[in-house]
């Protein structure tokens, strides 16, 4: 079954066309790649589907019903959270308040489950709990605000960047608690700058290029494509599609 649906999109800042006819699919449970250089258009999508930006034409659907006039509030009481690039924790509040802000929207027992199971898959925070969110590495900074998206128990994730700044071995451990997260189910769009690290971890992936979907199939066969392999992976040098998105 569909879970999310985006048809015929078009996004513009002012005068400027960000997104152009775009239309993909995520079913429930999969976890999609939306891969591109900078200022393709894929933060922008993000945005769009999380009601933080209007669209000017086209349809943004949940499980068939349109969203794309609702809130960014009442999205996410629909069952959509994002974690937006640039890790923005609340630096003055402490790890433990940043991820119950998360879960503004859950009952107090539901949300007392879901902390624990955030604790489980980072149990980085839970040492540092008390610890402001300011203070925290780059790395745990990323993780708390992945499990303060995980706190409003949403049905679509979506990760904007998650990698982005990190160490390789911090990047690992971001990727490893995305499998979990994978293996509970949830359904999650990722735009990632690492490619090849994305394409593994996905099911299907769609390419943006100046707005436009170029290409989309399943993760396997765009990992395998010479046109991925030479514009977006490299000749082994990282597998980086840029180091942000501001289109």
């Amino acid at each position: 079954m569909k879970l999310l649906e985006i048809r015929d999109l078009d996004v513009r800042y002012g005068h400027i066309q960000a997104l152009k006819g775009v239309s993909l699919d995520v079913a429930e449970g999969e976890i999609v790649a939306l891969l591109g250089a900078n200022g393709a258009g894929k933060t922008t999508l993000m945005r769009t589907i999380s009601g933080l930006l209007r669209p000017h034409a086209g349809e943004v659907l949940l499980r068939g019903a349109p969203i794309q006039r609702s809130s960014a509030d009442s999205i996410v009481r629909l069952g959509i959270s994002q974690v937006p690039e640039g890790r923005r924790v609340f630096p003055t509040l402490s790890v433990v308040e940043n991820l119950r802000l998360g879960a503004y929207t859950r009952a107090v027992a539901e949300a007392a489950q879901t902390l624990e199971q955030v604790w489980t898959m980072f149990p980085r925070l839970l040492e540092r709990r008390e610890q402001l969110a300011g203070t925290l590495s780059g790395g745990e900074q990323q993780m708390l605000v992945i499990g303060r998206a995980l706190m409003a128990r949403p049905r679509l994730l979506l990760l904007d960047e998650p990698s982005l700044g990190l160490a390789p071995i911090i990047v690992r451990d971001i990727f490893r608690s995305l499998r979990q997260i994978r293996q509970q189910g949830m359904t999650v769009l990722l735009v990632e700058q690492n490619a090849r690290m994305a394409l593994k971890l996905a099911d299907r992936a769609y390419v943006l290029e100046t707005g436009r979907l170029r290409l989309q199939g399943s993760a396997a066969e765009l990992l395998a494509s010479p046109e991925i392999q030479a514009s977006y992976l490299g000749h082994g040098s990282g597998a980086s599609l840029g180091a942000s998105d501001a289109g």
